[in-house]
């Protein structure tokens, strides 16, 4: 397996055996270890690369223990110390790891709670741990962007030059995107004004404030609509799907559902953009056969189903994205799934004739 496949691997036995843990040892035992022995490569069971338990006296601070030490080449590489999976992982979870950072030669600092794993580095002050990661990844919601940044830190392939000359950009990245997507959820006042700034030229008054406090989130909403729809064109040959339905586009009241979804579910269910242009995609395929108006989707913590009438006897499709690999769920006429392992969105074209066959099926 390819370290896509790996880390998907482990997510669905994350996603699979979560509900079951309960301590912090059980989190090292379940998804830590996997993590360094299946994604990194690392042998648990070998002291010369895996040290559990390691210990070294800081300053006053006698007999401390780090969880576990990697080690690379003889050198001591990497500290990753353990919480129990489900807890937040604060500063005030890496006290050791910032002690034990500063008196080894390890570059690497690893903070996990068996589904979170934050890294850390010296970008700020040399051998000194950085207070803010350079790198977040969340097993369950994997960023795809950064699996090349994960393969830098596998046992094969370890690179620390490359890997902290890339920690700065990555650091910042990662918060731009954050700090976007932050914006894109609930503008604050200040990204409110610096947009009106730019396209209104008078004072920005309370008045214009309370004007541009709803323009700026409907425009945002429809900037995200018109990226889905530019994708569709592209992929249905010149012709947006909206010119095929309604006078509202179908993206567009896709990301206006999924807007008042993440606002209002309070069981930590996200939609994802790219869950809306695959939905589309599957859409856009099966309104040969029924209106689009019939065809729904229900967004769930493992997959999106698409559904037929909202109606869960008639599955049309799922889309599982929400782990490295991606899989697209096709049903067979007894309603059993098959995944089909998908690498882009624009491959759902691929399985147009299946699609329409399973919605013809219903009718």
């Amino acid at each position: 397996m390819d370290i896509g496949e790996r880390l998907a691997s482990l997510a669905t036995k994350i996603e699979q055996q979560k509900a079951s843990i309960g301590t912090e040892e059980a989190t090292k035992n379940a998804f830590v270890m996997p993590f360094i022995s299946l994604v990194l490569g690392y042998d648990v069971f070998n002291p010369s690369e895996v040290i559990p338990e390691f210990t070294a006296d800081v300053g006053t601070k006698k007999g401390e223990k780090i969880d576990y030490a990697i080690v690379k080449g003889g050198e001591l590489q990497m500290l990753i110390e353990a919480k129990t999976v489900g807890s937040s992982l604060s500063l005030n979870h890496a006290s050791q790891l910032f002690r034990y950072f500063a008196t080894t030669n390890a570059r690497i600092a690893i903070l996990t709670n068996g589904q979170h794993f934050h890294f850390f580095t010296d970008l700020d002050k040399p051998n000194r741990m950085d207070e803010k990661p350079f790198l977040q990844l969340d097993l369950l919601d994997l960023d795809e962007t950064l699996i090349p940044e994960v393969q830098k830190l596998t046992k094969d392939a370890f690179d620390l030059d490359s890997i902290v000359s890339a920690a700065e950009e990555l650091k910042y990245i990662g918060a731009l995107k954050r700090a976007l997507a932050a914006q894109f959820r609930e503008p604050d006042d200040e990204w409110v004004k610096a947009l009106t700034n730019q396209v209104y030229d008078g004072s920005f008054t309370q008045k214009v404030k309370e004007q541009f406090r709803v323009l700026v989130p409907k425009a945002m909403k429809q900037f995200l609509a018109d990226q889905v729809n530019d994708r569709l064109k592209a992929a249905l040959g010149g012709q947006t799907y909206a010119d095929t339905t309604v006078p509202m586009t179908g993206a567009e009241a896709a990301v206006e559902s999924v807007a008042e979804a993440k606002a209002s579910d309070e069981r930590g269910i996200e939609t994802t953009l790219e869950e809306v242009e695959g939905y589309q995609i599957v859409r856009a395929i099966a309104c040969s056969e029924i209106t689009p108006a019939r065809i729904m989707h229900r967004d769930t913590k493992s997959y999106m189903g698409i559904l037929l009438d909202d109606n869960n006897r008639k599955p049309i499709a799922r889309l599982h994205f929400n782990t490295g690999q991606k899989y697209l769920g096709l049903f067979d006429e007894d309603k059993a799934e098959t995944r089909h392992p998908i690498t882009s969105l624009d491959e759902i074209y691929e399985h147009a004739e299946h699609i329409r066959k399973t919605v013809h099926n219903y009718l």
